[in-house]
């Protein structure tokens, strides 16, 4: 568990202990809105708004901090009872990781597992186990994986994803998976106009910049463009494109 996990972790159940009792080691001082509690060493911080919603600070007695927010999922509400949270179902953000497809992408998770959370990668995710590219996909890398929706699959010609997962189409589903893979971590910051990168198919991509903005230019001329950027994992880097990216083999 990383150090970020661990203190949100403990700062969570710092906030989830009933106030209104003084636990063995704890102390805890609290109004309306505010509670700060400090046990075990860390010292906690909370701040709830009327919709529910939560703010978390912590730190350590050694120095290390922790920020995460919590709010109630949609059609949940929090409730109390006697000073104690009742409703304890909610979503977490902790510092370090990028919201993806509903989920949490996190640095201490692989490429493939972090992906294998978004609401909008199942495409993707079923096309990487098709092509048996799961384990390469988790192995030490790094790499630079440009990562296309189900909306950027759903723009190719109608029946392409149906057929590239047929087993006769594995050799071609292999080889457009891994055209959207480049040895290495490049990060957004990385990443300048005109820059040329080989991919591990073989073919190479070049980097376009608009603005802030970054799209990559394929074989064929395509573009997609990158709608998030750097999403941080174990063996790599993630960038969401809009567009299926189309080697010339």
């Amino acid at each position: 568990m990383n150090k970020n996990t661990f203190f949100a972790a403990a700062a969570l159940l710092a906030v989830l202990a009933t106030p209104a009792f003084a636990q063995d080691g704890m102390k805890t001082k609290s109004d309306d809105e505010k509670t700060k509690t400090k046990a075990d060493g860390m010292t906690t911080k909370t701040k709830m708004s009327d919709d529910g919603k939560m703010k978390v600070k912590g730190k350590s007695d050694a120095g290390d901090k922790m920020k995460a927010k919590t709010m109630p999922r949609k059609g949940e509400a929090m409730s109390t009872t006697n000073s104690a949270i009742t409703t304890t179902t909610m979503s977490t953000t902790t510092t370090g990781g990028v919201m993806v497809g509903g989920a949490m992408m996190t640095p201490d998770k692989d490429i493939v597992d972090n992906a294998a959370g978004s609401a909008d990668h199942t495409t993707l995710v079923a096309a990487v186990k098709a092509a048996g590219l799961v384990e390469t996909l988790k192995s030490t890398g790094p790499f630079t994986v440009f990562a296309p929706t189900n909306a950027a699959f759903e723009k190719l010609p109608a029946g392409t994803v149906n057929s590239l997962l047929t087993p006769e189409m594995k050799p071609k589903l292999t080889a457009v998976l891994t055209y959207h893979v480049v040895p290495g971590r490049y990060t957004a910051g990385n990443l300048t106009a005109g820059q040329v990168l080989t991919t591990v198919e073989g073919e190479t991509l070049t980097v376009m910049k608009n603005g802030n903005g970054v799209m990559i230019k394929d074989a064929k001329g395509g573009m997609a463009r990158v709608t998030i950027p750097d999403v941080i994992s174990s063996n790599g880097v993630t960038h969401v494109i809009d567009t299926v990216l189309m080697p010339t083999k």
